[in-house]
């Protein structure tokens, strides 16, 4: 399993490598909003995006994670952003996590085509037997995405993290397995018409 910086393209989006260059239209694209349930504390400048994006690239180069920005193909300028993390492959297996996306582009086809081209990538490139997603419980929208393009619940870890706030918490775990991708590929694939 070798998950290097890849770009992957769809009909509406475009997963390309994170970097700095990204950060004015992640903040353009950010709501305080977003985060409130995210690990990384309130998120509302642009040198908080900034801040962010270093972050996660520091995770990058330690090999742990392996972030996207998510570009909308129709203004070509990134919208939100997602990545694989927790990469074990020793165990061929990762997590999709650490997404988000400008309010406008919720519950449209943009989540549905980005978590499709990063699930076919990590199931049928990097031979992933598991793929895991996780949530904080509370965490409806993000439960719901998440259920809808077919992850089967596992369960919540109690009191598993504490939040920059000192909120202790919850967090819900999903995964798809490679033996259930073929039938989670095509219902996704009717979905996005493909």
């Amino acid at each position: 399993m070798d998950a290097r910086p890849i770009t992957l393209i769809g009909k509406i989006i475009r997963l390309e490598p994170l970097s700095l260059m990204h950060v004015p239209e992640l903040f353009a694209a950010s709501d305080p909003s977003l985060w409130k349930y995210m690990l990384y504390g309130a998120i509302e400048s642009e040198i908080d995006v900034e801040n962010w994006v270093r972050d996660i690239l520091q995770r990058a180069e330690s090999g742990s994670d392996l972030p996207f920005a998510v570009v909308y193909l129709a203004t070509g300028k990134a919208i939100g952003a997602t990545r694989y993390l927790e990469i074990r492959p020793q165990h061929k297996g990762l997590e999709i996590g650490g997404t988000w996306y400008g309010l406008e582009y919720q519950r449209t086809g943009v989540n549905t085509e980005c978590k499709y081209l990063l699930l076919k990538h990590a199931f049928e490139t990097l031979g992933c037997v598991r793929v895991q997603f996780k949530s904080d419980s509370r965490n409806e929208k993000s439960i719901a995405a998440i259920t809808r393009i077919g992850a089967k619940p596992e369960g919540i870890l109690r009191n598993h993290m504490i939040l920059s706030d000192g909120t202790l918490r919850h967090s819900a775990y999903f995964s798809i397995l490679d033996s259930e991708w073929s039938e989670v590929k095509k219902w996704l694939e009717e979905k996005l018409e493909l």
